[in-house]
């Protein structure tokens, strides 16, 4: 198109002020055409206050079930342990006894709860218990080191008093996680309440001794803890007929060593 072809705003506008005379007033100037094209800055920002601002989303806590699974060590299921206020008891000022021995263990024994010299050393069966329970383990061929030991309890009840059924059922995620991470052959409970807290029975030490049970993915049996056997010797040839047939079957699964 050339030039002369082209409509100025100027034509335009004298063509409306005809178009007035004709239709009646009505006003219109240049400005009108000269207003600038919106800039992608402005748009930009004009978009930017049309959009909502999201609340940013809330994280929430990690749950009890959360912060054991992410434990994949025994050393860090420890750090847990030493912090959760759900493995206290009432007894004040107690010290963490979480479980000591081969961490890859095939055998692995659970007490009830730590006494007075468990709590002090931070190990469980340290005492006169702990001494029969060593003289146990090596009539069969055991040492401490061969095995690992652990308690439904992580701290001393007061007075050596006997586990409640709240605080083993406040324990037992933390066991249970202790279990899986040294994928034990064979558990061997000590004492009746180890026994009943495990299976969830309430059935007599006598009952559930002697067989083997099934524990989850494990062969779980039950003897009397070495502290009775300390005030009960008739109790003695009974724990000596568990502990063969354990070892015997320990044997049998080609336990390690």
């Amino acid at each position: 198109m050339s030039n002369s072809d082209q409509i100025s705003i100027d034509d335009i506008i004298n063509y409306l002020k005809a178009e007035r005379e004709v239709y009646g007033p009505f006003s219109v100037s240049k400005r009108d055409f000269d207003r600038p094209d919106q800039t992608a800055e402005t748009a930009t920002i004009q978009e930017d206050e049309k959009t909502e601002v999201q609340p940013e989303a809330e994280t929430k806590p990690l749950t009890l079930s959360d912060r054991l699974a992410a434990c994949s060590t025994l050393d860090e299921l420890k750090q847990l342990c030493s912090t959760a206020d759900e493995l206290r008891t009432d007894l004040k000022n107690t010290n963490l006894v979480f479980g000591v021995g081969n961490p890859n263990a095939d055998l692995m024994l659970i007490g009830e709860a730590p006494g007075e010299q468990e709590d002090k050393q931070g190990e469980p069966f340290v005492g006169a218990a702990g001494q029969l329970l060593n003289k146990i383990l090596a009539a069969i061929n055991f040492s401490r080191d061969d095995i690992y030991i652990a308690n439904i309890l992580k701290h001393r009840p007061p007075g050596n008093r006997n586990p409640t059924d709240e605080e083993c059922k406040r324990s037992m995620p933390f066991l249970k996680r202790q279990i899986e991470l040294v994928k034990p052959k064979i558990i061997l409970c000590l004492g009746k309440i180890s026994g009943q807290t495990m299976l969830n029975s309430d059935g007599t030490l006598k009952s559930m001794r002697g067989k083997f049970h099934s524990f989850k993915d494990y062969e779980l049996t039950v003897t009397y803890h070495p502290a009775a056997l300390l005030r009960n010797q008739q109790w003695k040839r009974p724990t000596w007929e568990d502990v063969q047939m354990v070892r015997k079957r320990y044997d049998e699964l080609g336990g390690k060593p």
